[in-house]
């Protein structure tokens, strides 16, 4: 009898276990994923093409010495700014200054042969019309003086010559600009037309050249039609270096290696923040997209179908959302179609969603400061 009794205690017990297994747990639910919001806004944004431009000196002139001889003396230091006019390099101007004293001295010789030439054939030319000479002695004594008048005329040329030579023995600066590193110093000898002395960069204005794509060509064609093209020049890593220009050149082909086309912009440049062989962020407006609907770039996410958003719906859950963007203004891409103003997308955390997932925000509001 009391084993029987342990026997159905046991039963009863093994049933209940069997009862409590077969009761089915609910799954627990998943906790909401933090994550940063923003909302879809709608206002003006302006049209850009961004580039990387090269910068270009205005004018550049590598100085030259046009006649041969020693180098005397160098007017200006290295690295220094100059105007236009400004006396540069002086040449040793002795040998020339001598060849400019004698052809004035040979001219005054042939000067005075000229006269006497001149006076002797006028009066044989008296004594012609009274039959004491003849005319061959008249023909010769006139063909002189017509020798010597030309020879007078030649020395004239020559000495014009020389006086240029002469002043090419002061080198002047033929554009306001920026000198750069002297390759001669004074007592070097040069020749004329051979290596530059120096090479001086005209920076005020100065150029930025850039390459857009071809695609954007007729945008650019359309915005230059009848206005000044505005365009800014940001130098990277210095903080208020931005300047403003205008389109000066668009080239007359695209390149068909590269697909595409050249510019280059005119900047004032007046406090010479540009220089010469630097790479700088371009930024062209083409003009103003007007109640354009805009979402931060950094919202957008990319798949196999393309471009997307991650969309909150009013319970807190996620849809993914396909998009067309249109363009993209700083930190701001302009959505074409597949998002409304007002609409709430995630901004950041999108790795860990899945459509359909509860989020949450991680900004929490501000802490109420009690006032006694």
């Amino acid at each position: 009898m009391k084993q029987t009794s342990i026997i159905l205690a046991i039963s009863v017990v093994l049933l209940f276990f069997a009862a409590c297994t077969s009761i089915k747990e609910k799954p627990k639910a998943k906790p909401p994923v933090p994550v940063k919001l923003t909302q879809v806004l709608q206002k003006d944004v302006p049209i850009q093409i961004k580039a990387i431009g090269n910068i270009e000196a205005y004018t550049t002139v590598a100085i030259k010495s046009q006649v041969s001889g020693q180098i005397s003396r160098i007017h200006f230091t290295e690295g220094s700014d100059v105007e236009k006019g400004a006396l540069l390099i002086s040449i040793d101007p002795e040998p020339f200054q001598a060849t400019v004293n004698q052809l004035e001295a040979t001219l005054a010789k042939d000067q005075a042969q000229a006269r006497f030439a001149t006076e002797q054939a006028e009066r044989y030319g008296g004594l012609l019309k009274e039959g004491i000479v003849t005319h061959d002695q008249y023909d010769l004594l006139r063909s002189n003086a017509e020798s010597l008048a030309a020879a007078v005329v030649a020395d004239r040329s020559a000495i014009k010559s020389a006086k240029i030579q002469l002043g090419y023995c002061s080198i002047r600066s033929p554009v306001s600009g920026r000198t750069g590193t002297v390759a001669l110093q004074p007592g070097n000898l040069v020749k004329a037309n051979d290596l530059p002395i120096v090479t001086v960069n005209q920076l005020t204005p100065i150029y930025v050249t850039f390459s857009i794509p071809e695609k954007r060509l007729a945008e650019v064609k359309r915005a230059m039609a009848g206005n000044e093209l505005r365009i800014e020049a940001v130098i990277p890593n210095e903080p208020g270096s931005r300047e403003g220009g205008t389109i000066s050149f668009l080239d007359n082909a695209v390149n068909p290696a590269t697909g595409t086309i050249k510019l280059k912009g005119v900047f004032a440049n007046r406090s010479h923040k540009l220089w010469p062989g630097q790479f700088t962020d371009v930024v062209m407006t083409l003009g103003t997209r007007k109640n354009a609907v805009i979402v931060p770039t950094h919202a957008i996410q990319t798949s196999q179908q393309g471009e997307f958003v991650y969309l909150v719906k009013p319970d807190n859950t996620v849809e993914m959302r396909q998009v067309t963007s249109a363009a993209v203004s700083g930190d701001e891409t302009v959505i074409e179609k597949g998002l409304a103003a007002g609409e709430t997308v995630v901004l950041d955390g999108q790795l860990r969603l899945t459509p359909g997932a509860t989020v949450e925000s991680k900004e929490k509001p501000p802490a109420v400061v009690k006032t006694k």
